[in-house]
């Protein structure tokens, strides 16, 4: 990964902004920031990035929330990033479950490739930075030509993700929370 500044930061959600579930995020009360993850979203706006999100939201196709529910949930969480100073540029998600073949879903790079050209970063992938929690999300990111960080605030088995993620990207660097790596990605080490 080269360790100039991203242009753009690209976070997946639950693990990343939010504590996940293996449960799933199903109802506004169960949206909770990982301390720390709101201020740095903020951070990061202040330094000039554009900051995007990227989500499976398989729980939509599985028929577990609907789509006001997720609507809420969104809406919630957006609410939070902007009272703590943060902006989103864009917002990626796929409604699709594992089963549904489509482009969108992590670990396919169509959601990356999306905010990318929403972005109009379509021809600098290597300019944006992925923030990650799972296998999943580095390769999205691996599939288009971006780097990727992890962090360790979601609930899977942070070793076996990085060992999982170097085979992808030798030099992939991990951090606690986005907290740190938000650090990090600010002092151009990320």
């Amino acid at each position: 990964m080269n360790a100039r500044r991203p242009l753009a930061v690209l976070l997946d959600r639950d693990g990343v902004i939010n504590f996940d579930s293996p449960d799933y995020i199903l109802t506004p009360d169960q949206w909770t920031p990982v301390p720390g993850s709101l201020e740095a979203i903020a951070r990061l706006t202040r330094a000039g990035l554009t900051i995007a999100i990227i989500s499976n939201q398989s729980a939509l196709a599985r028929k577990m929330m609907d789509q006001d529910t997720f609507n809420t949930i969104h809406a919630k969480m957006m609410l939070a990033i902007e009272q703590a100073g943060g902006f989103i540029s864009h917002v990626a998600y796929c409604p699709h479950g594992p089963d549904d073949h489509c482009f969108c879903r992590k670990p396919k790079p169509g959601m990356v490739l999306e905010t990318l050209q929403a972005l109009g970063m379509q021809n600098q992938p290597e300019a944006a930075l992925f923030v990650g929690d799972s296998i999943r999300d580095v390769q999205a990111a691996h599939g288009a030509g971006v780097p990727a960080m992890l962090v360790r605030s979601g609930y899977g088995d942070a070793a076996a993700i990085l060992e999982a993620s170097r085979r992808l990207q030798p030099d992939i660097r991990v951090y606690a929370d986005l907290a740190e790596a938000a650090d990090m990605i600010l002092q151009g080490e990320g």
